[in-house]
């Protein structure tokens, strides 16, 4: 498969490879198998956004710290993040470490408290930005650290209106909003149509999609995801983020 192939042609590779890899088959080898152990929506939303946002580097890795916080937090993400002071000292996943992990507790708590949790806010922030999610990351960014935190956890969450592909919450949003019956991805949050989301772009889906002629953008940065986003979207306007399952196995599957 290159990028000479036709769109309907391409639209079919596609969809087949979408269908290859969005099974429960996929959920054990990813991160997303971490959030799968729970069962109450606050417990699995709070669970997928840490485990999102420490999703760099080796996938084995990742898994391995995800489900290290989640006990550190006694299996219980929500009650922990409402209920608890404690420190979890001595966890660290690459530059994610306790000190981050405190600061990201109290700012959840907080969007919880006032904010209708992240269901909640992600769902007036996309509205009153008119589905424009780079506008609404970036405000989420700022409110997650409108209270008091250390300036090195800024980091830790990207704005895409500076440049960032911000690969680690478009794919937590994925997890959050898409639907269907395969069961990988939750889409337990009816308020925020899968139309609006963003692929998560890395460097495997970014080499596959330049193979692809998908994208032409040499930088994986916002650019390059609206870029991706949009041509998606000619494909499947109302669920475009379904091909990052295509994408993504491609590259780490099949190493295409």
């Amino acid at each position: 498969m290159t990028k000479e192939m036709p769109n309907e042609e391409l639209k079919t590779f596609l969809e087949e490879k979408y269908l290859q890899y969005n099974t429960p088959e996929f959920i054990p080898r990813d991160p997303i198998s971490i959030p799968h152990r729970f069962s109450l929506k606050e417990d699995i939303e709070i669970c997928a956004f840490f485990v999102a946002i420490i999703a760099w580097g080796r996938r084995d890795v990742i898994i391995r710290n995800g489900n290290k916080l989640m006990k550190l937090m006694g299996d219980s993400p929500y009650d922990f993040v409402m209920n608890s002071d404690t420190k979890l000292k001595g966890f660290k996943h690459r530059t994610f470490n306790e000190t981050d992990v405190h600061c990201f507790v109290n700012s959840l708590r907080n969007i919880y408290l006032n904010y209708n949790g992240l269901e909640g806010l992600f769902n007036t922030l996309i509205k009153d930005h008119g589905g424009d999610i780079q506008a609404s990351i970036s405000a989420f960014k700022k409110v997650f650290f409108s209270i008091s935190h250390e300036s090195r956890t800024t980091k830790h969450i990207s704005d895409p209106v500076k440049g960032s592909s911000a690969k680690r919450i478009n794919m937590f949003l994925r997890w959050m909003v898409r639907r269907d019956d395969r069961g990988v991805d939750f889409g337990i949050w009816n308020t925020i149509s899968p139309s609006v989301l963003h692929l998560p772009l890395d460097v495997h889906t970014g080499r596959v999609s330049r193979k692809l002629g998908l994208l032409n953008r040499k930088q994986n940065d916002w650019r390059a995801v609206s870029e991706l986003t949009g041509a998606m979207r000619e494909f499947d306007a109302d669920d475009p983020v379904k091909y990052d399952f295509a994408l993504f196995g491609l590259g780490i599957e099949e190493k295409f």
